[in-house]
């Protein structure tokens, strides 16, 4: 269980922190963090404490939680300058170290990631396994110098060239089984055998994707984090923070689509009056505007649960919110593009890029039906057809 560190920040201290992030992301403006280089928002965000937030104060974070990391990344969305690795690097790859990781590993990394100054990638997604993580095969096999030897591919990886280090999930054999079980290892970028691919994506984003090559990369005892027994446990305490700040990611997206679409509506005016006072265009704005709040309420749910140490409460509502946000920042966007009609494919207006960023919330990291077979199984009880 992960201490209750909701008492450290009071709803003051949140909407101080909601306010002030709003306020730095607004000078950047959304020229940042979209297809050009975003490291110098990543540098500046890392100066004000805003990246290490959620990470605890004695290794230079700011004694939070995922509630207040995820207010970070869904200003900057909001403002237009999202930043993914605050996805990964803080929120998954902090989390499990600050949870699991050993003193030395604690050090080396918190203060780094806290600040900016290091980052850190995560690699789960493998060519053939998809959503399944049971069907991982990259495996950590024992040397007989107590280190370890890793091997298997990864695809989908955020920052890999921007990132010091992967953590990478693989898995060992149980001696006593002889059963697969997952585990977490820390493998910097210039390990023998570690390489990794551009994956050329349609999309407009400033972080790139990459496949990862692990050729019996060797690994020292100390690269792995936590206990190697512990399996799911260490997995999902990493993945909840995910589904948590996926769902950050898409809300200020959809939020800054709606805010530039309402102001179109405002003031353009075809007939009399401007387009926003007839309900054929006013009331869809409404409707993403209720859906994207609703989505932030159950955000806010999953991240007070996770951040209370209800592991098993934050997993259910990790996968709705990150479900309710993606559709609705779907919904969003296209409903901003329509309310501009032709501008709203306009690169003035900076919309459509927003199309297809959009549907990243609905696929990644889990595929919004594979949230609704958890939800009909977990929460529902119905059988499994797999």
């Amino acid at each position: 269980m992960k201490p209750d560190t909701s008492p450290l920040i009071d709803g003051q201290e949140r909407a101080d922190l909601r306010a002030a992030v709003a306020a730095f992301a607004k000078r950047h403006g959304s020229d940042n963090g979209n297809t050009g280089s975003s490291d110098e928002l990543w540098a500046e965000a890392g100066k004000l404490g805003y990246l290490g937030v959620n990470l605890p104060e004695e290794y230079g974070g700011g004694g939070g939680g995922i509630a207040e990391l995820s207010i970070v990344l869904e200003e900057l969305g909001a403002a237009g300058c999202p930043l993914l690795m605050l996805v990964v690097s803080p929120a998954i790859c902090g989390t499990v170290i600050a949870r699991f990781g050993t003193e030395e590993q604690k050090r080396a990394w918190l203060p780094g990631l806290a600040d900016g100054s290091k980052t850190m990638a995560f690699g789960i997604t493998e060519p053939d396994a998809g959503s399944n993580s049971h069907r991982i095969t990259t495996t950590a096999r024992r040397t007989p110098d107590g280190g370890w030897l890793l091997t298997g591919r990864k695809v989908f990886i955020s920052g890999v060239d921007i990132s010091d280090a992967t953590l990478i999930v693989g898995r060992t054999e149980d001696a006593r089984t002889g059963k697969l079980k997952p585990c977490l290892f820390i493998v910097e970028r210039g390990a023998p055998g570690f390489s990794y691919r551009h994956i050329p994506m349609e999309l407009a984003a400033a972080e790139k994707q990459f496949e990862v090559v692990l050729d019996d990369v060797p690994l020292p005892a100390e690269a792995l984090v936590g206990d190697e027994d512990a399996g799911l446990l260490q997995l999902f305490a990493g993945l909840n923070p995910e589904r948590i700040m996926t769902a950050a990611f898409a809300l200020g997206m959809g939020r800054y689509a709606l805010a530039k679409a309402v102001e179109y509506a405002r003031v353009r005016q075809v007939w009399r009056e401007p387009i926003g006072a007839h309900q054929a265009v006013a009331h869809p704005l409404a409707q993403a505007h209720i859906e994207v709040e609703l989505a932030r309420l159950m955000m806010a749910k999953a991240a007070h649960l996770y951040d209370a140490g209800d592991d098993a409460g934050a997993g259910e509502a990790a996968n709705m919110a990150k479900y309710a946000a993606g559709e609705a920042a779907v919904r969003a966007v296209d409903q901003a593009v329509h309310t501009l009609g032709g501008n709203g494919l306009t690169a003035e207006y900076g919309l459509a890029k927003l199309v297809t960023a959009a549907r990243v919330a609905r696929i990644a990291p889990v595929s919004r039906e594979m949230i609704l077979n958890f939800v009909s199984h977990q929460t529902l009880g119905l059988p499994k057809s797999y």
